[in-house]
């Protein structure tokens, strides 16, 4: 049952201090998280969030928003109370609201924004640590099953960092219909870490405000595409070591890439030699893998071969008129157009 902190400690927290209360404006709030680094932003600047890298989080701080939200998001926020009340009935661990945005007591760029809060006692409100509440996907069920995945747990080890707690919890509606919770305990090695890597990179990339190396995070890409308006033609100077080094370690990568695409090939051919006409494949009568006809639908074999049949089943779709688009809206073409890498074979 949710309950209410009691006035006694503002911030429920032993090291931090409540910055702005949970009913401020959406404006204060988004300036607030712009001033420090917070829990969903640590494992973005440690490289632990598919979904965000370390670009995002310094985009984001200067000001600059990378996310404009999503189904996914609006569907975990509307279901957080339905899985904190479900954690707090499962684990029998009294639940209240935070009162808002902490700040730590010594460092005021350490942030935090706890979901919700687990007390030692309902009647006191005393608080025991912070709950962390997740919407994840049936594919993740694995990942839940023996502990927290890593991008969760630091994110609740950065609360506990914050304000102070000896534990805290994390619990996971998995597939829709699946409750995974986990108690973690303080690790002050973890903690002190934290700070000091969190507190370099802020420091150096919001502080003194130099952006942060790139990262092989497929929205990173994504974003480094939407930052700059293109001038067509402008010409960026590299300086000559950095680029012999960038194409020399890109030729290589592509090198081992091709090599292992073979070899990867390789394996699955022999995984279809073996199968032959089935289509499933079992080692001591337990499933090894299947080799099914239920992939990507050959249309230019289909067309090709069954000409009149393939013209009864074809039928008119609207499409864009990209060739009079350019013509007549360039400005507007060019906007929309992706920004392709190329590098030529020769060169520096």
């Amino acid at each position: 049952m949710t309950t209410a902190i009691s006035p006694v400690e503002e911030s429920g927290a032993p090291t931090a201090r409540l910055l702005l209360p949970a009913d401020a404006s959406e404006e204060e709030w988004q300036a607030t998280r712009r001033a420090g680094i917070g829990g969903s932003d640590v494992a973005a600047i440690l490289g632990l969030d598919k979904y965000r890298g370390p670009r995002h989080v310094y985009e984001d701080k200067h000001g600059r928003p990378t996310f404009e939200g999503n189904e996914s998001a609006e569907i975990g926020t509307e279901i957080e109370d339905f899985v904190a009340r479900l954690f707090s009935k499962r684990s029998g661990v009294p639940i209240a609201m935070p009162p808002g945005t902490l700040v730590n007591n010594e460092r005021s760029w350490m942030l935090a924004n706890v979901d919700r809060y687990a007390l030692w006692d309902p009647d006191t409100g005393a608080v025991a640590g912070p709950v962390e509440c997740k919407n994840r996907s049936e594919y993740q069920i694995k990942d839940w099953e023996d502990g927290v995945p890593d991008s969760p747990a630091i994110q609740c080890h950065w609360y506990m960092a914050v304000g102070g707690w000896d534990v805290g919890y994390v619990a996971a509606l998995v597939g829709g219909n699946k409750l995974r919770w986990h108690m973690i305990q303080r690790d002050e090695d973890m903690c002190g870490w934290l700070i000091d890597t969190c507190g370099r990179w802020y420091q150096r990339h919001i502080v003194e405000g130099l952006p942060p190396e790139a990262d092989g995070l497929e929205t990173t890409t994504e974003l480094l595409a939407k930052l700059w308006s293109v001038k067509p033609e402008a010409i960026a100077e590299i300086d000559l070591a950095t680029a012999k080094e960038l194409r020399a370690r890109r030729a290589d990568l592509k090198a081992r890439s091709k090599e292992l695409d073979e070899e990867l090939r390789t394996v699955e051919n022999e995984m279809r030699r073996l199968t032959g006409e089935n289509e499933i494949a079992k080692a001591d009568g337990k499933p090894a893998w299947s080799w099914k006809a239920n992939g990507a639908f050959a249309s230019k074999k289909f067309r090709e071969a069954e000409p009149e049949l393939a013209a009864a089943y074809t039928h008119m779709a609207p499409a864009l008129d990209l060739d009079r688009l350019k013509e007549e809206k360039p400005d507007i073409y060019a906007k929309y157009r992706a920004r392709v890498l190329n590098v030529p074979a020769k060169g520096v």
